[in-house]
């Protein structure tokens, strides 16, 4: 397997959740960077917080400045858990080592083609020639799989990256850019006064969608008492806010054999520069 990565170097962003915990011993949880990092910042925390409390070990969040600065980490095995996107996990699984734990309750990723509302684009191939934006190269649902459809519809297009998906969603709404790639959920969470500026116009089929997952250097009592507090929270309707800031309707373990439908896609390239 290969991955994506930028010859631009970039620096992460990180934010500390402040917990009183009982062992010294801190873990870093990385969150792909598809929302701003502001953003980021203020949703994950709170639910972090919540399972250091239950483990009894502080918990450290941490995003990165864009995707395949992301990815560099991911390939470097920086963090200790990490969201990621379906690709993302079948690359670092294989190259990192990295061992999936659990992904959100219930839920597919589905690639979708968003336009303004008021465009008078109504197919996909209305958008042959045009500048399209994606948040990175190796995006699973919003770039790969929108571009192989593109591809297949003998559409052709010129892709620019704005490093989220966020910034996608923007670019449309503005009208800097006549359509984007995105995915349902982050769309769902974009600001009322993009999102309604938005309209999907193709969706994928679904997938597996985004893993947590561990760094092999994780024990597996480690992996235990994270994903009973996971568990502990999806079940406590006291605590069900802290997954509707992510979007999240719960979470539900997870084994590697799930994403088996992204390795049957065979997917060896991304658009840019590949190195083992």
């Amino acid at each position: 397997m290969y991955y994506f990565v930028q010859k631009l170097m970039a620096f992460s962003l990180a934010a500390v959740v402040s917990v009183s915990v009982a062992h010294a011993q801190s873990l870093t949880f990385a969150v792909v960077p598809q929302q701003s990092a502001h953003k980021l910042a203020e949703t994950w925390p709170p639910l972090l917080a919540e399972i250091s409390r239950s483990i009894g070990t502080p918990i450290q969040f941490i995003t990165a400045k864009d995707i395949p600065t992301f990815e560099r980490r991911l390939a470097l095995g920086h963090y200790d858990i990490a969201y990621m996107n379906p690709y993302h996990y079948v690359v670092f699984s294989h190259q990192s080592g990295y061992r999936a734990l659990a992904k959100q309750k219930n839920k597919l990723i589905e690639g979708i083609v968003v336009v303004h509302k008021d465009s008078h684009i109504d197919t996909l191939a209305a958008l042959n020639n045009r500048m399209l934006a994606f948040p990175a190269p190796a995006s699973f649902a919003a770039t790969i799989i929108v571009q192989a459809k593109l591809k297949h519809e003998g559409i052709a297009i010129r892709p620019r990256y704005v490093s989220s998906h966020d910034s996608v969603y923007l670019n449309v709404a503005r009208q800097f850019m006549p359509a984007g790639g995105g995915v349902a959920r982050t769309l769902n969470a974009a600001p009322d006064g993009v999102k309604n500026s938005l309209k999907v116009l193709w969706r994928s089929p679904p997938y597996t969608s985004h893993a947590i997952a561990t760094h092999p250097a994780i024990s597996n009592p480690t992996r235990k008492r994270l994903l009973e507090a996971m568990l502990a929270i999806s079940e406590n309707p006291e605590q069900r806010q802290l997954l509707s800031q992510i979007h999240f309707s719960g979470f539900e373990a997870a084994d590697d054999a799930e994403w088996d439908d992204i390795r049957a896609l065979d997917i060896q390239h991304a658009t840019g520069e590949f190195v083992e």
